[in-house]
């Protein structure tokens, strides 16, 4: 994933003034979630610092949460603006998300997230992800992401 640093994020190219704390690119303190396209999968490649730790070596929780969440919300926002045949991503929130923490997960190298979308209508996503570190799947997340209408406080957010 080394040739993606130089490469736009989803996030990047379709919301670069987004502020939310997992995946917007005008957060200063936030995770700086940026997702890519491969093939029908959506990756990201995440590096954790010492405040994201539950215990030492190991990512909290809530972290693991939000990767999954936001990365997951890209996949399926992406995913409902090509199967729109549109040129911008459609504001997706989520409407749920369940994470299984499978295993500690060690905060010491790399932690890849991988996302597939497995079925979608006109304006949701049902989305499954995992979390990798360490050569193994640590967690888990499917979720539901849903395309918000004119009204819905989330609109037009990026």
């Amino acid at each position: 994933m080394g040739s993606m640093e130089n490469e736009k994020s989803l996030q990047e190219e379709f919301s670069p003034e987004s502020i939310c704390f997992g995946c917007g690119p005008a957060n200063e303190k936030g995770l700086h979630i940026r997702s890519f396209v491969e093939g029908d999968e959506y990756v990201a490649e995440f590096h954790a610092e010492p405040h994201h730790q539950a215990f030492p070596g190991m990512l909290n929780g809530g972290i693991i949460g939000a990767l999954l969440d936001c990365h997951s919300n890209w996949a399926a926002a992406h995913h409902l603006m090509k199967r729109r045949g549109e040129d911008k991503t459609p504001c997706t929130v989520t409407a749920e998300f369940h994470v299984k923490l499978l295993r500690p997960t060690p905060v010491d190298g790399p932690i890849t997230l991988k996302a597939r979308v497995v079925e979608s209508s006109e304006d949701r996503a049902t989305v499954d992800a995992e979390l990798i570190a360490g050569g193994k799947v640590c967690d888990t997340c499917r979720g539901v992401f849903v395309a918000v209408k004119e009204g819905h406080p989330a609109y037009h957010r990026w």
